[in-house]
């Protein structure tokens, strides 16, 4: 692929030629004289500019344009730019999180040119150092080469497992035009499937199995794998664990999925002993990044293990014997290719472990985290999208609520970061405007992101929130108190957020009951602006239910 009059484009508008032809449609951001030339071109080639409060939200509705282009087929990645010194220090956290949780990402900002950095001090430090630890690559575009470094930031963003890659041009080389550059684009890499004597024994192995199961993780969603899990589940009459990433990469209404795992001990004691019973264990493109100490070394050591991943394991938070690396669809397919189905599951076992699952997590409690989180799904039309952030909430609803689709939830699971999923919710909103999306957040979180609820007002999105107002950081008291320490720094007052609403221009209620919420939410999604939906649990309503 070539591009056209080449020779007419200034570095900025190659950039920015480049991202829209890999499908990339939105950039988020706050201007700054450094990257007004970037954000200038960006505009001109068809990318939407959406001003945010805080770069850090940018970068999670950066991301959730991605969720909304992978479910697409498209896959593009998103695009964050921020302005010079506290401008991309802001964005850390949502490249961090980015980096943790797999997501691809183009971080674009601006520096001062390389004369002037040996006189001039003002907000100057090294982007590029700054960043590395956090990214796949950090780049410094230097005179000439913006075709070269944009061409090679969206391979790298996009292959193996997908993460962020900053771009940091220069003022003056964003104004350049260049006489001679790279011209060609990046091509996606071919799927990968095993073969030979490795991919002969995981058959013998699938084959010899009354117990097989799986393990979906983000490798499977970032592969578009949903397909490959569902018939090699249906095939195999195998029964589907997922990682939180991967939530609803099988429907939950299906007899063989078991939602997802890696937070709570209450679900690790019903899901971890199916998982030790197994005789094949087939670990489809899962990362345990996001998953917590008891998945640590979840398997015996004479266990027949096959693990399907982007990026050879080096995380050793487990280690199999027979480890393939690849596409995780393609992968499937071939190891189930020719194999016909020995499973044979005790028959009610997965169906008890389902309804444990259900009791453990007080669905059908009157009021309450599940109650609400039950209610609000019966709320929602089918193919909603749900955000959340991080706290108490987040390891009831990543049980209660229920997938349809696969990535029908979406949350910070690696970096667990507080307050994304009201950015989240609104770069995936922004992405697909007809899609049902409601974000959940705690009352703290919300607190955080406030200036954004400004943001959505402004882009006349329909968005319900729900707020669990608990007037504490649930989780973080609860260890304190089960630690047996003086309550310190975990509760404080609580903030109105129906005046909130009313003031920042959206609208907003405050319910304590089912009925309240659910009519609440109904009425949502056809409004110009967020619903705030202050659901009022009080303090210690997590006690026995994580």
């Amino acid at each position: 692929m070539k591009d056209t009059d080449v020779h007419s484009q200034s570095a900025s508008e190659i950039i920015a030629a480049r991202l829209a032809a890999a499908g990339c449609k939105h950039a988020f951001g706050i201007p700054g004289g450094e990257v007004l030339a970037l954000m200038d071109a960006l505009d001109r080639a068809g990318l939407n500019i959406t001003l945010v409060k805080h770069e850090n939200s940018g970068g999670f509705m950066a991301e959730g344009t991605w969720h909304a282009s992978l479910a697409a087929g498209v896959g593009a990645p998103g695009v964050l730019f921020a302005t010079i010194g506290p401008g991309i220090a802001n964005a850390a956290n949502a490249i961090a999180n980015a980096w943790q949780d797999r997501v691809p990402m183009i971080v674009l900002t601006g520096c001062v040119p390389a004369v002037e950095a040996q006189t001039y001090t003002h907000q100057v430090f090294d982007h590029v150092a700054f960043l590395k630890p956090v990214t796949k690559a950090a780049i410094k575009v230097e005179p000439g080469t913006a075709a070269i470094c944009i061409d090679k930031a969206l391979k790298i963003a996009m292959s193996g497992r997908p993460g962020p890659v900053i771009l940091d041009v220069p003022i003056d080389v964003q104004r350049e035009r260049p006489e001679t550059f790279h011209t060609s684009t990046h091509t996606p890499d071919a799927p990968m499937a095993p073969s030979g004597s490795a991919l002969a024994e995981a058959q013998s192995w699938l084959a010899e199995a009354k117990r097989p199961i799986i393990v979906a993780g983000v490798d499977a969603m970032n592969h578009s794998a949903a397909d490959a899990v569902v018939a090699f589940s249906q095939k195999f009459g195998t029964p589907v664990i997922a990682a939180y990433k991967a939530k609803g990469i099988i429907p939950e209404t299906d007899n063989l999925a078991l939602g997802g795992a890696g937070l709570s001990p209450i679900a690790d004691k019903i899901l971890l002993p199916l998982l030790q019973s197994s005789d094949c264990v087939i670990l489809a493109g899962y990362d345990p990044i996001e998953m917590r100490i008891g998945w640590r070394d979840p398997f015996g050591s004479d266990q027949r293990v096959i693990d399907i991943t982007a990026e050879t394991n080096t995380h050793y938070m487990h280690q199999a014997p027979l480890n393939f690396v690849g596409d995780v669809g393609a992968s499937l397919a071939a190891i189930g290719d020719g194999v016909s189905s020995q499973s044979a599951w005790p028959d009610g076992e997965i169906a008890a472990a389902k309804a444990a699952l259900a009791a453990a997590f007080h669905i059908d409690e009157d009021w309450g985290p599940a109650g609400v989180i039950n209610e609000a799904r019966k709320a929602c039309p089918a193919g909603t999208v749900a955000t959340v952030d991080s706290g108490a909430h987040r390891i009831v609803l990543s049980h209660v609520w229920e997938c349809d689709h696969i990535g029908g939830l979406l949350q910070s699971t690696a970096l667990c970061t507080m307050g994304c999923a009201v950015p989240l919710a609104v770069g995936r909103k922004l992405a697909e405007p007809d899609r049902p999306v409601i974000a959940f957040v705690g009352d703290a979180g919300l607190e955080m992101f406030l200036g954004e609820l400004a943001t959505i007002r402004d882009l006349k999105l329909g968005l319900p929130i729900v707020v669990f107002v608990d007037e504490q950081l649930g989780l973080i008291e609860l260890k304190q108190r089960g630690s047996q320490m003086a309550n310190l720094g975990v509760e404080f007052s609580g903030t109105d957020f129906t005046a909130v609403a009313a003031a920042m221009g959206g609208y907003g209620a405050t319910v304590h009951d089912r009925a309240a919420l659910n009519a609440a939410i109904s009425d949502s999604f056809d409004k110009d602006s967020f619903t705030l939906i202050s659901a009022v649990i009080g303090r210690n309503a997590y006690d026995g239910r994580i």
